[in-house]
């Protein structure tokens, strides 16, 4: 083995693999069109969404939680609230030994036109700046075009699931196919994980 040889090994190596999620629809139960996850009382865990975050943890993918989160500008609820909400999500991973690289809200007003908020990719550029690795090799699991679009852009794989506002009666209007559409997150990560991991 040359020098080269062991040089493409090491790089190999340090390739990092990124997974975005979204959080109401794909992680916690969506609150419905207009509406919000305004305190812990509202927040309930999607049924196997632990589940999946903890097998792609497992299969070394670092995971970031990529949410827009207006209520905060109009006043539903505070950033304290959406900090309790963070520890909820955090606390009830680490129960089950998976740690996320980091969670990233933009709370502007969508008058605002900020360049965090879906489908902008500000907080997509925020949280890869901490990695090594490339946008062509990361996935983004949304339940909204937004997330969608918001992939596209970036140069994600768009991963959308059916838990929370998107519907596949709506296939029709879509503006793109995405790469891959699945039920839930736990389905998701099944398959990233057998194919992917």
């Amino acid at each position: 083995m040359n020098n080269n040889d062991f040089q493409i090994k090491d790089n190999m190596i340090k390739e990092e693999k990124v997974i975005f999620i979204d959080r109401d629809g794909v992680i916690n139960e969506y609150p419905g069109d207009k509406k919000y996850v305004c305190s812990l009382n509202d927040f309930r865990f999607i049924p196997g969404s632990i589940e999946g975050i903890k097998k792609l943890y497992e299969k070394g993918f670092k995971l970031y939680i990529i949410s827009n989160q207006a209520g905060v500008a109009k006043g539903l609820y505070s950033e304290q609230d959406l900090e309790k909400m963070n520890k909820k999500i955090t606390k009830e991973l680490k129960k089950n030994g998976v740690s996320l690289s980091g969670i990233f809200y933009c709370t502007h007003h969508p008058s605002q036109d900020c360049g965090c908020r879906k489908p902008k990719t500000g907080l997509l550029d925020k949280a890869l700046s901490q990695t090594g690795a490339k946008p062509a090799l990361t996935f983004f699991i949304g339940d909204s075009f937004k997330d969608m679009e918001a992939a596209r852009s970036f140069g994600a794989k768009p991963v959308l699931v059916l838990s929370g506002r998107e519907k596949i009666s709506n296939r029709k209007s879509w503006v793109f196919e995405p790469d891959y559409v699945f039920d839930n997150l736990l389905v998701a990560a099944h398959y990233i994980c057998a194919h992917y991991g």
